[in-house]
């Protein structure tokens, strides 16, 4: 059983991550279970209602998913990624994509992962800012599609990650709450496509837009 206060995968995930690190960095450096409790010490943090330990697990396994149905040059890099993308995620804040950034940074060097790893993780976490990779960008079509894989999820799923949405900003009063969310939606509707790997497109496109859309139109009424 975990420990009284762990997730339930917590110790699934660290094995998940010391098996990335062992692909991806020089094995004479220190080992990488202080770095992956640390990660998911911050994913457990008390604000997160909906960027927690499960959004992790649930963006690794997409990551997977779509990794055996897309080619991408960095899969390392990629997962990589996944664990760092809102490895700091302060609700109040609108620089936690900048500050995961600088994490991965700092940390991935110390813990032996070469360089040209380290500059992709890096530059993938950014990319999810605004989930608009460039055209040809593989590796960050599959973290965005990853990550956003949520939408795409049944009434009842979508409705929960929508309320756990609005708890983590449960310090914004209802009206400005409202006018940001739509914002949000807004924007991810008017991409030209939300999903940019072919499975995830097929899978997750129609559902995610209705998911959006239906709620856009709660917010409104």
């Amino acid at each position: 059983m975990p420990a009284p206060g762990r997730h339930p995968a917590h110790d699934a995930l660290l094995t998940r991550w010391t098996d990335l690190l062992a692909d991806a960095r020089d094995t004479t450096t220190p080992s990488p279970v202080p770095y992956g409790e640390d990660l998911l010490t911050r994913w457990a943090e008390p604000q997160r209602r909906y960027h927690t330990t499960d959004h992790l697990l649930a963006v690794l396994d997409r990551v997977d998913e779509l990794l055996e149905h897309t080619e991408a040059p960095d899969p390392a890099a990629i997962r990589l990624a996944a664990w760092f993308h809102d490895a700091v995620y302060l609700p109040d804040r609108s620089t936690n994509e900048e500050r995961s950034a600088r994490l991965a940074e700092r940390a991935l060097p110390e813990a032996g992962v070469p360089e040209p790893h380290v500059a992709e993780t890096v530059r993938l976490v950014l990319v999810t800012r605004d989930h608009d990779p460039a055209e040809g960008d593989t590796n960050g079509e599959v973290l965005c599609d990853a990550d956003l894989a949520v939408l795409a999820g049944s009434p009842d799923d979508y409705g929960a990650y929508a309320a756990a949405v609005r708890e983590e900003y449960g310090f914004v009063p209802d009206d400005a709450f409202r006018e940001g969310r739509a914002n949000v939606l807004r924007h991810l509707l008017g991409l030209s496509q939300l999903f940019r790997t072919s499975v995830g497109h097929q899978r997750w496109e129609a559902a995610a837009r209705h998911n959006m859309a239906t709620e856009l139109e709660l917010l409104g009424a």
